[in-house]
């Protein structure tokens, strides 16, 4: 009989996660606790080691390019539209920093049609409650969740995957005291048909603040703006809100936030998991994405990462165990090939942005000089250091 896991989490990471199960031969349930899966409507860049993980999820190049255009990285710009670090259109820096625009939801649609082909059951309207992680080598895991109704059933798996995002309830059940923070951060976002801005991602820093724009699709643009506020703010109206933060910022930062139907602006704050799980495994039970990681955005890794781990999770563990591994080794193999990149990503990330989005007005004239110094090479360096993963062997 085939060997079940359970993933709890409908996301791109969870889907991920369910994919690869199931390609390595498992029999797969997603647990997702909305009424109706789906993705907000903002976008994400796929940078290389996306890419990379979605081929070792079975989507070839044809469906990587339906997701959204080919883009890359163009460099960052002060507030007042000046250049910091333009990156220069080399082929060599081109393929490094290679990008592909994204609707998340398009995304979220793609792996969830490759989970269903895979014959993946996803039962929505189910609020875990309990999970009990059992032993690698004993006794199976348990997941208890209930819907709307009340009604509360019990699941058991030889698997199962945290896969619930940053206010995981996985998480809450067996690592205590290990929740979310607030950054101190806030992010709008939107995106906007019928605009173009140009054909690569624009970053824009500012005291405390970043604005960038990305094209997801022709004649479509993604932005952002990341900005320091208090915990819980709430405005009226988040378009006239993030219109006034950028009023003084550069011409086309107010274009784009001008050309933005106020209904399209959603915003969120952005809480992360300082230094994340201590183990990315604990009996049966495997922790991915936010879950086990959630970071800061200013490495724009946590869609990559998520991917990253899913893929893991089929080659490491699933496809570990259908080869003869016992399952305690393979949950070890997985945290000790995951936990140490993506700590090392969540430590670039704080280092970004103290240096970038975070950094005050005092600072901006200083380290956007000493950026305007910095060789395309050293971007070169660094951009492959984080974008150049691959999907590890199959066993």
């Amino acid at each position: 009989m085939a060997d079940t896991a359970i993933v709890v989490g409908g996301g791109i990471g969870g889907l991920a996660s369910a994919v690869a199960l199931a390609e390595a031969g498992w029999r797969t349930t997603v647990l997702e606790r909305a009424r109706e899966l789906g993705e907000v409507g903002a976008g994400v860049a796929l940078t290389p080691n996306a890419v990379a993980a979605l081929g070792g999820l079975g989507l070839d190049g044809d469906a990587v390019a339906a997701l959204g255009p080919r883009t890359w990285a163009t460099g960052t710009w002060d507030w007042h539209g000046r250049p910091i670090l333009r990156l220069p259109d080399d082929p060599g820096l081109r393929a490094t920093t290679a990008l592909r625009g994204v609707h998340r939801a398009r995304l979220h649609g793609a792996l969830l049609d490759r989970a269903g082909a895979l014959g993946v059951e996803v039962v929505t309207d189910a609020r875990v409650t309990t999970v009990t992680q059992g032993d690698p080598g004993g006794e199976r895991a348990v997941v208890r969740h209930a819907g709307r109704a009340g009604t509360e059933q019990a699941r058991q798996a030889d698997l199962v995957v945290g896969a619930d995002g940053v206010r995981s309830a996985v998480r809450a059940a067996l690592y205590d005291g290990r929740g979310p923070v607030y950054s101190g951060y806030s992010s709008w976002r939107a995106v906007v048909p019928g605009l173009s801005v140009g054909p690569g991602l624009l970053q824009y820093w500012g005291p405390h603040a970043e604005f960038g724009t990305m094209p997801v699709s022709d004649g479509a643009t993604y932005w952002y703006g990341y900005v320091r506020l208090p915990e819980g703010t709430r405005f009226d109206d988040e378009h006239s809100a993030a219109a006034e933060r950028f009023a003084g910022w550069a011409d086309e930062v107010r274009r784009v936030i001008d050309a933005t139907p106020p209904a399209a602006v959603i915003r969120h704050d952005v809480l992360h998991l300082p230094g994340g799980l201590p183990r990315y495994a604990r009996g049966r039970v495997v922790m991915v994405g936010d879950a086990a990681h959630a970071t800061l955005p200013t490495m724009g890794q946590g869609a990559a990462t998520a991917l990253e781990d899913g893929v893991c999770v089929g080659r490491i563990v699933a496809a570990g165990v259908a080869s003869g591994r016992p399952l305690g080794e393979a949950l070890a193999a997985y945290d000790a090939t995951r936990r140490p990149r993506c700590r090392a990503l969540a430590r670039a990330s704080v280092s970004s942005g103290r240096f970038g989005s975070h950094l005050g007005p005092r600072w901006q004239g200083l380290r956007n000089a000493l950026l305007r110094r910095v060789p395309a090479a050293a971007v070169t360096r660094g951009a492959r250091a984080v974008m150049g993963w691959t999907p590890p062997a199959l066993p």
